[in-house]
């Protein structure tokens, strides 16, 4: 997944160790014994200094190099939306700690199917498989095909969306929390009339979200149900799907938006703009995933983090306890997101508040 280049004796000077240090989150003495080949290192200190400089691009040196542990396929949906690419760094930076080379496998339009993708993958003999955002979280979806997956031996783990009827580890954010802290953010600004833009309701995280913006608003608001119901715009995920919705919430009178995905809010800004309407001085607009680009938007977006580090982590470390012979349990690890607050929401207009 990332393009190497060697790392030449003449390149181990103190710019490059320290950027190997903060990579690692080691000294940079501690760095150079490990190039160096020298003791006194421990060996999980040493795994990160190596996974450091696979995540850097630098090659190995020699003395240093070993037999990969493993290919592990990582499918994942496409890599417009920043947050995949995140989760796909993270999740390559801890497989290369454990001397696992990763695989990537991304689903273009027009491209292979998922299905295809992990035929592709068993015919190269991955130890195993990681799904981001795949069909298990698409609940029209034939689940058989993980089952009939299990039975080829295939370890596997799924991020973002869980289906009962598969039996394999779930990694996911608490994406109903994540529409309530949402709601509760513009409600403490002011807000009474809030509107959700979200994906369709067959993915499991944009139903979640439904679900707990609708109740957000009843506890908050005393919003009834089907009044709430109206005030979600169902779409795409992507900023043409948030310029969408955005229409039609603001025709509603709403002040306030959230967004399932960081490019829909973007695509809101837009809408909004369009309109002759400034962010956030009328309408305040809130996204979701927090990817690395996102602080520096215009406004900077307030937004949803959803805590990729450790939900990659946990993903890999299910995974490879699978591959090791540790079955671990059958069930969805689920993640607290966290609230990231910047310049895209305001305290709601006086002539706005009751309107």
């Amino acid at each position: 997944m990332t393009a190497l280049r060697p790392l030449r004796a003449t390149e181990t000077g103190t710019l490059r160790l320290h950027d190997i240090a903060a990579q690692a989150a080691v000294s940079e003495a501690t760095v150079s014994r490990v190039l160096n080949g020298k003791p006194g290192v421990a060996s999980g200190t040493r795994q990160k200094v190596l996974a450091a400089l696979d995540v850097l691009g630098y090659e190995r040196p020699t003395r240093l190099r070993r037999r990969s542990a493993g290919l592990i396929g990582l499918v994942i949906p496409e890599l417009t939306n920043p947050i995949f690419p995140a989760f796909a760094q993270v999740i390559e930076q801890v497989l290369a700690g454990y001397g696992y080379t990763p695989v990537l496998c991304t689903q273009m339009p027009g491209g292979a199917t998922e299905d295809e993708l992990v035929e592709q993958l068993e015919e190269r003999g991955v130890n195993g498989i990681v799904f981001l955002s795949g069909l298990h979280a698409d609940t029209t979806a034939d689940a058989l095909r993980y089952a009939r997956l299990a039975e080829r031996k295939v370890p596997f783990v799924l991020i973002n969306g869980f289906n009962e009827h598969v039996n394999a580890p779930f990694v996911s954010p608490d994406d109903r929390s994540a529409a309530r802290m949402a709601v509760r953010h513009l409600v403490d600004l002011g807000h009474e009339r809030i509107g959700l833009a979200v994906g369709p309701t067959r993915f499991v995280p944009s139903r979640r979200k439904a679900e707990g913006f609708v109740a957000a608003l009843h506890s908050f608001l005393g919003t009834p149900g089907d009044e709430a119901g109206r005030l979600i715009q169902r779409t795409l995920f992507s900023v043409e799907g948030g310029h969408a919705a955005a229409g039609a919430l603001l025709d509603q009178g709403c002040t306030g938006i959230v967004c399932g995905s960081d490019p829909m809010a973007l695509g809101v800004i837009r809408a909004v703009r369009e309109r002759g309407l400034d962010v956030p001085r009328d309408v305040s607009v809130i996204g979701f995933d927090d990817s690395p680009l996102i602080p520096f938007t215009d406004p900077p977006l307030t937004t949803v983090r959803q805590p990729v580090q450790a939900m990659a982590t946990a993903a890999v470390g299910a995974l490879l306890e699978e591959i090791g012979g540790t079955p671990v349990q059958r069930t969805e690890y689920v993640f607290q997101p966290e609230l990231v607050v910047r310049g895209s929401t305001a305290q709601v207009a006086r002539s706005q508040a009751h309107a």
